[in-house]
């Protein structure tokens, strides 16, 4: 035993393998962990939060006008349990303070008369108090926060005092009051909560509701869910790609140190065997001495994935209102295992050729490559007219081409980080920017303050160009739950500049386009024809790209009924020479209000998503210029004689770091040209997953990122790791004695 403690501190006193193999370690595990909690926040704090609020397997709503409320309660022998009748209503409100006229935001509103009273969907109370008396109303928080104090105004002019913010796990409103308030504010329907015994199938929960008849309009926990799980699906891709290139990076570096190490102290290992090291130690010793640096990296990477995945899974339990999840003990375990298991794989065949290593041979070993490796190379590089630290130093590396290939990949695997994250910022960009353009082509934005006909206004506006009307409605269809969010436009919105994925926007009435979640949830395609109440059939002539997974619909008004978009936006753009400030200022002159367009910023998500992005590949870039620091650092030690001649003969301190520096030259640069197009490839896998797993298609503008610049750039930046690697080993070999490097073997 103490035989191979000795063998372990020498190793261990090798302070640069040490640090690599840490360092390598612990980015794979941190990548790892970050995935595995990701993955486990997609669906872990739903169930959770659903078995305490003993969320509704089905939400029902039944018309008032067709349907009793004991008719609506009849149905409660159905499910093993239910709750309500509850009246519903659905109000429009605006913040008091807010300019007045249409287009506030509609809420659902159901009367219930406290929380957590029924059995079922227990409310949680985020903030404040629960609505008790006529006047005051509970808000679901969501993606826009009305925080309680505010003073709601509705259509009739009554108003609505917000005294808490709620959520409900199974979605079942957007706003509570008390059962009277909602009577009294004009209920429309009944609203009963159901639980099954089997409501774990798209095919028990069909039946479900085919049970309830024709005049419920239902709503399954199972697309609640689905819906919920998008956001965090959307990071699985990115982890999965980064953790590739983690686990593979760090097998190569792991795998080359651990051969380094074993190579650098044969003579060691020799020694040892003659004084009675069996084989079987010497392959412990060798395992003992990469597995207690990877574990002490292995625990560094769970500590940093479970601090990362902090505000990560923060937004997940913000969905929920449940409490973030930051550690998960099955995760943890896993990643620790997987470490073991990595560092174990990789340092085993050097530990076995290092066992089976005969006692004679490791004694007469010596640190200089075998006769005859790099002639070739040497001879090419010495006709060239490059000066000779440089020509000596590209042709060192063939001198041991398992070296040279172990830095190859690892620059190659680095420079693959570089470009797909490179490539993926910019596709993110890509993606807000297309969402935005129908927002941002336009110059200026005038939207409505009360029930005038602002087309008119617009049209007379000296410096308007072209412009159209935009606004918003639910549009029912046929095989769908709820309403399809509509988008009606007045006017040509051609111009705007849509994103069609497929087909062409529409031209006339009677004709729509819809995104790709509308398509998926109907079953439908271009070319087929969509009905629903309160319009006229609509033919599906094209896929728009919105970046939203909701179902949305856009057609013209003239497709519509009258009546049902309240009021328009319009989007103006000038024409030339029209400064933007003097037109808004002549359309507000006649009590109009516009302001000017422009991008909102980068959305939360895309700066989480950019945020992760950049640490993982600074954590790949700086594990594989570690990996070539080692690689360079064993060369050089290797030889250190050969050095020792060099400068004996007149080659300066500078020039030995030139030599150094050059010898990972073409490594780094074949590495690069490897690299990138690997790269490339991950990032047209990666991106279309992340918009599959948020249920959108994307438009290839925002795959195509890459320029024949960029690609030339990013392949000489193989050229830059790898002499970043070599920097410090460069440094030690420059400032090396001449006579110190003589004497040493």
């Amino acid at each position: 035993m103490s035989a191979i403690r000795t063998v372990v501190r020498g190793a261990q006193r090798r302070r640069v393998s040490t640090i690599v193999i840490i360092m390598a370690t612990a980015m794979a595990v941190t990548a790892t962990v970050l995935a595995g909690l990701l993955l486990a926040a997609s669906s872990a704090p739903f169930a959770n939060a659903f078995a305490q609020q003993h969320g509704a397997h089905l939400t029902a709503i039944f018309d008032a006008a067709k349907t009793t409320k004991d008719q609506a309660a009849a149905t409660a022998g159905q499910a093993e349990q239910t709750a309500g009748p509850y009246p519903v209503t659905t109000v429009t409100a605006t913040p008091q303070g807010a300019p007045p006229g249409p287009g506030g935001p509609q809420l659902k509103v159901v009367g219930r008369a406290d929380p957590g009273g029924d059995a079922i969907d227990k409310v949680t109370l985020l903030a404040g108090r629960w609505a008790r008396a006529a006047g005051e109303i509970v808000v679901a928080r969501g993606d826009v926060r009305i925080p309680t104090g505010i003073v709601l105004r509705l259509e009739d002019g009554s108003t609505l005092t917000v005294v808490g913010e709620a959520r409900s796990i199974s979605q079942t409103a957007q706003a509570w009051v008390t059962p009277d308030q909602a009577v009294a504010l004009g209920q429309t329907g009944w609203q009963m909560l159901y639980r099954y015994a089997d409501a774990s199938s798209e095919t028990a929960m069909t039946a479900h509701e085919a049970a309830l008849g024709a005049g419920a309009q239902t709503q399954s926990w199972l697309d609640v869910r689905n819906d919920a799980a998008h956001r965090t699906q959307l990071f699985v891709p990115l982890l999965s790609a980064f953790g590739l290139i983690g686990l593979a990076l760090a097998a190569l570096v792991i795998g080359n140190v651990t051969a380094g190490t074993v190579a650098s102290a044969t003579r060691r290992i020799g020694v040892m065997k003659a004084l009675g090291l069996t084989p079987a130690q010497v392959v412990r010793a060798c395992l003992v001495q990469a597995l207690i640096p990877g574990l002490i990296g292995a625990v560094l990477g769970i500590v940093a994935g479970d601090l990362l995945a902090i505000p990560l899974t923060a937004d997940v339990a913000d969905l929920f209102g449940t409490v973030p999840m930051s550690v998960t003990p099955w995760v943890d375990a896993a990643a620790i295992v997987a470490a073991i298991l990595l560092i174990a794989a990789t340092a085993a065949p050097a530990a076995w050729r290092a066992a089976r290593l005969r006692t004679v041979d490791a004694l007469a070993v010596g640190r200089a490559p075998h006769s005859g490796r790099g002639r070739v190379a040497a001879r090419l590089a010495a006709r060239t007219r490059l000066p000779r630290p440089v020509s000596l130093g590209l042709a060192q590396p063939f001198t041991r081409p398992a070296r040279l290939l172990a830095i190859l990949l690892t620059v190659g695997l680095g420079t693959a980080a570089a470009t797909f994250a490179i490539g993926l910022a910019s596709s993110l960009r890509e993606i807000q920017a297309a969402a935005e353009k129908p927002d941002t082509s336009a110059d200026v934005l005038v939207m409505p303050m009360d029930d005038r006909d602002l087309r008119p206004i617009v049209a007379a506006t000296p410096g308007t160009g072209r412009y159209y009307g935009r606004g918003p409605a639910d549009i029912a269809v046929d095989g769908l739950r709820e309403p399809a969010r509509g988008t009606i436009t007045s006017g040509d919105a051609r111009w705007a500049g849509y994103e069609m994925l497929d087909g062409q926007w529409y031209t006339g009435p009677g004709e729509a386009v819809v995104n790709t979640a509308f398509l998926t949830a109907t079953g439908k395609k271009i070319g087929d024809t969509v009905t629903g109440a309160g319009h006229e059939p609509l033919t599906l002539v094209g896929e728009v790209f919105d970046g939203s997974a909701n179902n949305h619909l856009y057609t013209d008004q003239a497709s519509v009924p009258a009546g049902v978009v309240r009021g328009f936006e319009w989007y103006v753009e000038l024409t030339p020479g029209t400064g933007r400030d003097t037109y808004i200022a002549a359309l507000r002159s006649q009590n109009v209000a516009a302001e000017a367009t422009g991008s909102e910023g980068l959305d939360g998500t895309l700066i989480l998503l950019d945020s992760l992005t950049a640490l993982l590949t600074a954590l790949l870039v700086s594990v594989a210029a570690l990996g070539v620091l080692n690689a360079v650092v064993l060369d050089s030690r290797d030889r250190v004689h050969d050095i020792g001649v060099h400068k004996s003969v007149g080659m300066t301190p500078r020039q030995t770091a030139v030599m150094v520096i050059a010898s990972v030259g073409v490594p780094g640069l074949l590495g690069g040209v490897l690299g990138v197009p690997a790269g490339y490839l991950l990032h047209r896998w990666a991106v279309p997953a992340m918009a599959h797993g948020a249920g959108i298609r994307l438009p290839q503008s925002t795959i195509e990122v890459y320029g024949a610049i960029l690609l030339a750039a990013l392949t000489l930046a193989g050229l830059v790791l790898a002499a970043g690697g070599a920097l410090l080993p460069a440094g030690w070999a420059a400032r090396t004695r001449t006579a110190v490097a003589l004497r040493t073997e």
